[in-house]
């Protein structure tokens, strides 16, 4: 077993200094697409700026998702822990926005560092951080083996683990389970992820169910001020709103399949369509032209009102949501919502913002990113599983024509969603206890 186990380290580590040059292209590549990620390349290779504080307590959140979770949590343990610093690191440029947005009072912030030792190895040195938090599946050999070797405590909280994730975990096993044996405590969201890492080879005494972090998400300040701004500025007053949340490449063609049918009850009707990539949105705009409809993309919009892509300046059919950390409120000016990821074989979006802003919810049936949740939310009468386009339109339309099952299956969302709060709560308690040694309170 440990023999198989240094054999697959050397493998990982082998294939990690030969995709060193492919990391730096890929940098570049999305670079021309989503020009934040040309920005701060020294972050991604350890090389800390000089405002971060060492000695801190610090939480790794990888994206917006991911950020917005874990924000409630974060902000409360700064606030209790006034006099340690706290570091939050993200993966991506759209975490990053949302830890400047939400956090950047109460923490410090830059990228973590890829896994290749010698990043690893700079980032510890110059952070000395006395407790790493990961959140849900952010599992990294390198970084938590510095971790281990430095006598620092790892806890991984809102974890989650799809079973098509565990199998390709159980694929590396040499590398997967002294990995897993090296965190110190584990807050899964559900019994069925924590039965999958312990599977893998973490230890059982170190896990704990506490539910899903993303159940304590709340509206922020002013947002039905800015959810009505915006409803102006855009000309959607008595008019219908469906919202396309997170979609990916293949959804928005059945989206608008099923729009443009829906269209002949409801010619009132608004669609904002916003992929899950901005970066993607002239082929959505281009697909939005090719249908036919006026359209406006979100990036577009003035201050003075809306620049529609006809000269008749008429109100736009569809919006394209292009503008990143924003599709919350956009989920604010819906009725209706469609959440992607779903019917794209891609395991699908966060559900709780529209259930968040009391909205009924269609999704596709590749689900494993959110299964607990959307079953859930199923039960309850709150979300609708379709698979084609005319599936869409007998559920969308359906909620459409009735007004009053459409309210129903909102307020089921909503209510659903406060009835699984608390996760939060337990985890920073874990984190209190595991804490006691680091910090001596």
């Amino acid at each position: 077993m440990v023999s198989r186990q240094s054999a697959m380290g050397s493998i990982y580590q082998i294939c990690l200094w030969l995709a060193l040059p492919w990391v730096w292209l890929r940098l570049r590549w999305r670079a021309r697409s989503e020009p934040a990620y040309a920005l701060r390349h020294a972050e991604r290779f350890g090389r800390v700026p000089e405002n971060i504080r060492p000695g801190c307590i610090w939480f790794h959140t990888v994206s917006a998702g991911e950020t917005i979770a874990a924000s409630p949590l974060i902000e409360s343990w700064a606030r209790e822990y006034s006099t340690v610093p706290v570091l939050v690191t993200t993966m991506t440029p759209t975490g990053s926005e949302q830890v400047q947005q939400r956090l950047g009072k109460w923490v410090d912030h830059c990228y973590a560092p890829y896994d290749f030792p010698f990043a690893v190895e700079r980032f510890f040195s110059r952070v000395k951080p006395r407790m790493l938090v990961l959140m849900e599946t952010e599992l990294w050999p390198n970084l938590i083996l510095a971790a281990h070797n430095a006598s620092i405590p790892v806890v991984l909280v809102n974890a989650r683990l799809s079973e098509r994730s565990a199998r390709g975990y159980a694929r590396v096993s040499g590398l997967t389970h002294p990995m897993l044996a090296r965190i110190n405590a584990i807050a899964c969201q559900t019994q069925e992820d924590a039965a999958r890492f312990i599977a893998l080879g973490a230890r059982a005494k170190d896990i704990q169910v506490t539910g899903s972090m993303k159940f304590d998400v709340s509206l922020p300040d002013k947002f039905a001020v800015n959810v009505s701004a915006l409803r102006h500025q855009l000309d959607l007053s008595e008019r219908l709103v469906w919202v396309a949340g997170s979609t990916h490449a293949g959804e928005e063609e059945l989206v608008l399949a099923a729009f443009s049918e829906i269209r002949r009850q409801h010619p009132g009707l608004v669609l904002v369509l916003v992929p899950r990539h901005p970066s993607r949105s002239s082929e959505v705009c281009a697909l939005v032209r090719a249908a036919g409809y006026r359209y406006i993309c979100q990036s577009d919009m003035d201050s003075g009102g809306v620049r529609s892509n006809h000269a008749d300046s008429l109100p736009p059919e569809v919006v394209v949501g292009d503008v990143m950390g924003s599709l919350l409120m956009l989920y604010g000016l819906a009725d209706v919502a469609f959440v992607g990821g779903t019917l794209a074989a891609s395991g699908g979006h966060n559900p709780l913002e529209p259930a968040l802003c009391r909205l009924p919810i269609a999704c596709g049936p590749s689900q494993f990113n959110f299964v607990r949740v959307m079953q859930l939310l199923q039960q309850a009468g709150a979300l609708s599983t379709v698979e084609s386009a005319s599936d869409l339109v007998r559920v969308i339309g359906g909620w459409l024509d009735d007004p009053d099952a459409r309210r129903t299956a909102g307020e089921a969302a909503a209510a659903t969603l406060g009835a699984n709060r608390g996760a939060t709560h337990q985890v920073a308690s874990l984190l209190r206890d595991r804490a006691r040694d680091v910090l001596g309170r």
